[in-house]
């Protein structure tokens, strides 16, 4: 039995258009865009139509950068693949890519298959995985090799945590030498743990115990330092890289004059950078332990240079490096010594909504929300053009915008298994109405209607942006 639903009536918008249209959806895939009210879309017939008419309809938003279930600081990210995949789809984004941790002493392939089985059946969206490479010997080179075969095209290394994912350069030099050969993309934390650790000691010797020097200690110049290596790096190895959570202006202007050479060199950045400062970690009483992530929040001037590098292209992607801890019981585990604080913000849900916002505000234009939040994630790491967009054969990843209903971030009413917001209070315009997951209803008029187990895994190819 074939299924077919009709969208009617809405704008819709993708990184390149934007028209009235009507949308049909068969079998889960886009089936064909007419122009509203032509006799082409009014001879369609459908068990299912849905009303858009002065909304936008947008493609579902992919979200390069989660950590469902994490195991971090001596606590696990609160989020599990069920209430985190439920909550995106609140927030109107219908995939993830989530990351898949390699241990020191173990295989890739162990850790891609623990990952596997938590996210296995429990997923309201489609999702897949990048992984997280802490172990760079002989044997893992060789695996990287057969992951790329199998749709995952992306691994992370860290300059930061010694001890707990750090690789050195030596290892990261070999790891993108190896990238360079198998078409895998590396991602890469960028800021320098080694010094950083100094600090930390340094600062905790002087009784700087506080939220706000986790932000102090993690120096804007030592993103920069590590972005720059990082970049240097891969020009040796002659590989493409993608920088995750870039927090610093410092860092936007390595990653600039990297691209303006010409390097295959991406940056990501996250709402809580554009919308969130070092004032937030100065927050009294310890409620600045809720803003403790890393890359870590800097001062506000920082945000115009990340806007602009977002309208120029150096920064591609608006990802959330979604982690969630709550504050009682979690991030109280950093009471007396901000280095225990562990380290992550809650946004998978806000992603969307936030970026319209900045539409609203005239940082990006409406096309530039839908590029940056659907279709160049989805272009980065393989998913093109699959996912992020709304284009006949795309599968029906479809959201139903409201551009003018206004509401209030809070974690009263949010969907994330935490228990505070990072933008608790916060007004914005524009909200998500209803969301389909390949052609499914996950969100039907701000009511949730999908199931865990819906969500499929979903291989990649490898990145569809290089020049």
């Amino acid at each position: 039995m074939s299924s077919r639903t009709v969208i009617r009536g809405g704008l819709v918008i993708t990184a390149s258009d934007e028209m009235h249209a009507d949308v049909l959806i068969e079998d889960g895939r886009i089936a064909a865009l007419a122009a509203s009210g032509t006799p082409a879309a009014e001879a369609w017939t459908a068990e299912r139509t849905i009303d858009a008419t002065g909304k936008y309809v947008i493609p579902g938003g992919v979200d390069a950068h989660t950590h469902m279930e994490l195991p971090f600081g001596g606590t696990f990210a609160s989020d599990t693949f069920e209430t985190g995949t439920r909550a995106a789809a609140w927030g109107g984004t219908t995939t993830i890519i989530d990351f898949a941790v390699q241990s020191v002493g173990h295989s890739l392939r162990e850790g891609l298959d623990a990952w596997h089985a938590k996210a296995g059946g429990n997923c309201a969206i489609d999702y897949g995985f990048h992984m997280i490479v802490s172990d760079v010997n002989q044997e893992t080179l060789k695996e990287m090799d057969l992951l790329v075969e199998e749709g995952v095209t992306s691994f992370k290394q860290f300059m930061a945590y010694p001890g707990v994912f750090y690789s050195d350069d030596g290892q990261i030099l070999r790891a993108m030498q190896r990238s360079a050969e198998n078409g895998g993309l590396i991602m890469m934390h960028a800021e320098n743990g080694i010094a950083i650790d100094v600090l930390v000691e340094q600062a905790l010797a002087r009784g700087e115990t506080d939220p706000r020097y986790h932000g102090e200690v993690r120096k804007a110049l030592l993103e920069a330092e590590a972005t720059h290596r990082a970049i240097k790096l891969a020009q040796v190895a002659g590989a493409p890289l993608y920088v995750v959570h870039v927090s610093a202006m410092e860092a936007v202007a390595e990653l600039a004059r990297a691209r303006d050479e010409g390097l295959n060199v991406f940056g990501e950045t996250c709402p809580q950078y554009l919308f969130l400062s070092t004032d937030n970690l100065a927050e009294p009483d310890f409620e600045g332990a809720k803003y403790v992530c890393s890359t870590p929040l800097r001062p506000k001037e920082h945000q115009a240079q990340l806007w602009k590098g977002l309208r120029t292209n150096d920064l591609q992607v608006v990802s959330t490096d979604h982690c969630p801890f709550c504050f009682v019981g979690q991030k109280e585990l950093g009471r007396g010594d901000f280095s225990k604080i562990p380290n992550g913000l809650p946004g998978v849900e806000n992603r969307m909504d936030l970026l319209h916002q900045a539409v609203v505000d005239g940082h990006i234009s409406r096309r530039r929300w839908i590029e940056i939040a659907c279709a160049t994630p989805a272009r980065m790491f393989g998913l093109y053009p699959k996912k992020g967009t709304i284009a006949p054969g795309a599968d029906a990843d479809v959201v139903i915008y409201d551009p003018q209903a206004e509401q209030v971030m809070s974690a009263v009413t949010h969907h994330m298994n935490v228990d505070y917001s990072a933008y608790e209070g916060k007004q914005t315009t524009g909200r998500v109405e209803t969301v389909l997951s390949r052609g499914e209803l996950v969100i039907t008029e701000r009511e949730y209607t999908g199931h865990a187990g819906h969500g499929v895994y979903t291989p990649r190819s490898t990145c569809q942006y290089l020049n």
